[in-house]
């Protein structure tokens, strides 16, 4: 699978692109056919408090599987994003049998 990543108004070092892709990576563990994904990172400045937001778009055949995560770290987001999705192929596996 190909891994795509976009970060908006910033810069992303390569260790946070290496976490991406090697999360991203072990979805194939739940459903093999996956084409490519779309990782978006976005910085929120909401009064105090800055969120950073992953927005991740898995493309399967036929459909396109969009999750967006807003955590204190870009790690965490895309955790949660993770685990969304894992739930999301799961059912959408179920659903193509």
């Amino acid at each position: 699978m190909k891994v795509y990543t976009e970060s908006v108004q910033f810069k992303a070092d390569r260790k946070l692109l290496d976490f991406i892709e090697k999360k991203l990576n072990k979805m194939d563990q739940y459903f093999d056919r996956i084409i490519d994904a779309r990782v978006t990172l976005k910085l929120e400045n909401a009064g105090q408090i800055k969120d950073k937001i992953a927005e991740v778009r898995l493309k399967v055949p036929g459909d396109v599987l969009v999750v967006k995560e807003s955590q204190r770290t870009f790690e965490a987001s895309i955790d949660e994003a993770v685990d969304v999705l894992k739930r999301q192929l799961i059912k959408f596996k179920e659903k193509a049998k």
